[in-house]
């Protein structure tokens, strides 16, 4: 796929406050609030909204929002969120809300071609913004004591929101040449963030028609970079060539890498088509984790204790090459130490580590022609997935 070279020193901005988030209660109660507090504009865009109670929660708190004459826009993917009825949408449009599908590159009444709106971002009046891996979903809440998917999202005020606020506006508008005004340009917001809390945050994207590959070059600028240690969470692993090339490289270089996989996957075909790769990871030298406690849907890496990335990217090849991703990379010594233990504790706790032995022990021809199977089908379907039959809305 033909990418315009990537600048991955594009400059990070500076006058930031971070916090790392996980999904579940921890991060739907910041939602709600930032919506509760909210005074001018809300931006939502998500892969998947939901008509179930976290999703009816949301809705009802945007509702509200723009009864106070809050301008609210809701984005959601046209594939994944198709489910959503017309009556839903329609109390939705009805509170005020401005809500529409993304749509991809070409369409006909039969057919989508193009990409999917895979970004979760959440914007609020310049100041405020959560960027990360989850949708609006009950399997991403804590709802009646069954827990969240495992998830991440990071909160951030500061300047970096502008940006953001500027990205979802022209997401909106379809990147139409003139959008017309904005309230994401609106009086400069100021930020009394104290220099210790302050953290240097650039946003980075993937987006194939917009020439995009930033994410994809933060994953490899962290392994050519790296001196001692990556860690990698995350759902649906499969990296491609040049990925795995340059862990190679840094396996060389005596870096330690170890990466968290899931347990347990929604899309099974995936794990096994994972499972296949446990061969090369391994024989490489690689660190393996698998999480048991549920559903692992993370995507979030970590470098040396210096800098972090964190959002919607899953390192394959559907993120590079066949959706519309966002991440935020963020580069502060006791914020990327606070991850690399968070993702130490998660290692520790809740995952149990895949050695050669464990991987011959839980392996026989079969499985492993099945797995074989799932990654070289998973490899086609990487080239097709841009291409999904349009259903009716109903």
């Amino acid at each position: 796929m033909p990418f315009q070279k990537s600048v991955s020193s594009k400059k990070y901005n500076s006058n930031n406050r971070v916090e790392l988030l996980r999904s579940g209660s921890e991060y739907f109660s910041r939602l709600l609030q930032l919506i509760h507090s909210a005074k001018e504009i809300i931006h939502i865009q998500v892969y998947i909204f939901s008509d179930d109670e976290t999703g009816r929660m949301i809705a009802d708190a945007l509702k509200e929002a723009a009864n106070r004459k809050v301008a609210v826009f809701l984005l959601a993917d046209g594939y994944a969120s198709q489910s959503l009825s017309k009556s839903f949408i329609q109390e939705l449009k009805s509170a005020g809300i401005r809500f529409r599908f993304f749509e991809p590159v070409f369409r006909s009444m039969h057919f989508y071609f193009g990409r999917r709106l895979h970004q979760k971002v959440i914007v609020v009046d310049l100041k405020y913004a959560l960027v990360g891996g989850m949708n609006i979903a009950d399997r991403y809440n804590d709802i009646h004591h069954i827990p969240a998917w495992l998830d991440f999202a990071l909160y951030v005020e500061g300047e970096i929101v502008q940006e953001l606020c500027t990205l979802c506006w022209k997401t909106w508008g379809r990147f139409a040449l003139n959008l017309g005004p904005t309230l994401c340009i609106g009086s400069p917001v100021t930020f009394n963030i104290p220099e210790a809390e302050q953290c240097d945050v650039r946003m980075r994207r993937n987006d194939w028609v917009r020439r995009k590959n930033e994410i994809s070059s933060t994953y490899v600028e962290m392994l050519r970079t790296a001196q001692s240690q990556v860690t990698i969470l995350s759902s649906y692993f499969l990296p491609g060539k040049l990925i795995r090339k340059q862990m190679v490289l840094a396996l060389k270089r005596g870096v330690s890498i170890r990466v968290i996989a899931a347990g347990t996957s929604d899309v099974m075909m995936a794990k096994y088509a994972e499972r296949w790769l446990y061969d090369w990871l391994l024989r490489k030298g690689i660190e393996l984790y698998e999480y048991q406690k549920n559903v692992l849907h993370g995507k979030i890496a970590v470098c040396d204790d210096a800098w972090a990335t964190i959002g919607s990217y899953n390192v394959n090849n559907i993120s590079a090459y066949a959706s519309i991703e966002l991440n935020l990379d963020v580069r502060n010594a006791a914020f990327s130490t606070h991850v690399r233990n968070s993702l130490e504790a998660i290692m520790v706790n809740d995952c149990i580590r895949i050695t050669q032995e464990h991987h011959v022990k839980t392996n026989n021809i079969i499985k492993q022609f099945v797995r074989w199977l799932s990654y070289h089908f998973i490899r086609i379907v990487f080239y097709l997935f841009t291409f999904y039959f349009k259903r009716q809305h109903h």
